[in-house]
């Protein structure tokens, strides 16, 4: 037995509202939910609305975090909650946990993975966007589980704002948190991620670079290589970077190497010592590619990232849709936001829950042989298949 449901409300945010979305989610699921998932606009308010939720919906088994755009099945929606749940006889739910993400975050995901009850199928995971690095989460997850666990989600956002995000886990609600919610059970999943940029212009060697922080291309000031590469629109920088990633491949080269790009937006620039500090770590050694997409290269990857997913689930059918997207995306697509969705629903079908958000970072597998990566600027799809 398997059954999935999604909620969106754009009313302000209460008890009163969140009670009657957790009752009508249970109605929907005919029993209380198994756990659920709440993504939400960072507004006032968001106590009472979770307290509401789990009371209504007779469970604090909620996980979830603010975002930079809702996304259901109609799509797009800002300054809205979005509330899903399961129920299934075939699947556990475990929540952990792990405050003071800033502080160490590869201790923060060995710490997850070490408080979970067993080694799950997979887990989705929610970090706070601005204080965590989630390359140094996986890395702490991976020293307990390898690569064997795919791991799926996003990290928090804040509207645009980039002052403060919160995570939920338990019904509570963090800052300076990863909260994951691992799946145990037999059953099916399928995850795919795709971007829609592509490499343009002669690979580079990474010569010199601390973490985020990129110093030299090629033995030459990164700095220097984009403002040669984008001319006059280099004054831009560091916001136009979003159209113009760095990209590196995670795994085997080959003709489609370009699929299996993980991409970095550019945050920051540094005039001083000419450096580019990007939205997540690149190894020194990498050889990496300026990129460019336009609205139909990223609109078309979703359709590819949903025909992925469609593919490894095989005879499976779809229960939920977990859709976890780029905040630079969003911006990027302006008013055609909502098509990412509409090409997602036009592989799968009208019927399937979808639920997620525009995030700060998209965590999904990638690669030959598969490896758990943090993304930017990329559309990562987990489908549970029942």
């Amino acid at each position: 037995m398997f059954r999935a449901a999604s909620i969106k409300t754009c009313e302000t945010f209460t008890g009163d509202v969140g009670r009657r979305l957790g009752e009508s989610l249970q109605r929907r699921l005919g029993q209380t939910p198994d756990a659920c998932w709440l993504f939400c606009a960072p507004l006032s308010g968001m106590d009472a609305l979770i307290q509401g939720i789990c009371e209504g919906a007779g469970t604090d088994q909620l996980v979830g975090c603010t975002t930079s755009g809702e996304i259901s099945g109609s799509g797009l929606s800002i300054n809205s909650a979005v509330l899903a749940g399961i129920v299934s006889d075939a699947i556990d739910f475990e929540i952990v946990t792990i405050p003071e993400l800033g502080k160490d975050s590869e201790a923060a995901g060995r710490r997850l993975a070490e408080s979970l009850s067993a080694t799950p199928a997979c887990i989705h995971i929610f970090s706070d966007g601005l204080t965590g690095n989630g390359c140094a989460i996986l890395r702490g997850m991976a020293a307990v589980f390898g690569d064997s666990v795919p791991v799926s989600g996003g990290a928090a956002g804040d509207n645009g704002e980039f002052r403060k995000t919160c995570q939920f886990g338990a019904g509570r609600i963090y800052t300076d948190a990863v909260c994951g919610i691992a799946f145990h059970g037999d059953f099916g999943m399928g995850v795919g991620v795709r971007s829609g940029w592509a490499p343009v212009g002669l690979p580079k060697r990474v010569t010199r670079a601390i973490g985020r922080v990129v110093y030299e291309l090629n033995g030459e000031p990164a700095l220097n290589v984009y403002e040669r590469f984008l001319g006059p629109h280099a004054k831009k920088l560091p916001v136009i970077g979003v159209e113009y990633p760095l990209g590196f491949v995670r795994g085997r080269m080959g003709a489609d190497a370009h699929e299996s790009y993980v991409l970095r937006a550019s945050m920051s620039v540094n005039h001083d010592d000419r450096s580019i500090t990007f939205a997540g770590e690149i190894p020194e050694g990498a050889m990496v590619n300026l990129t460019c997409g336009d609205k139909s290269s990223i609109l078309d990857a979703a359709a590819l990232a949903a025909r992925d997913v469609k593919s490894a689930i095989g005879d499976r059918k779809p229960g939920i849709i977990f859709c976890y997207s780029c905040m630079a995306r969003r911006i990027v697509l302006g008013p055609r936001t909502t098509e990412e969705i509409s090409r997602i629903r036009t592989e799968f079908g009208p019927d399937i829950p979808i639920v997620g958000f525009y995030s700060y970072g998209e965590f999904c597998p990638m690669g030959s042989p598969p490896a758990n990566c943090l993304h930017n600027e990329s559309l990562a799809l987990s489908v549970i298949g029942i």
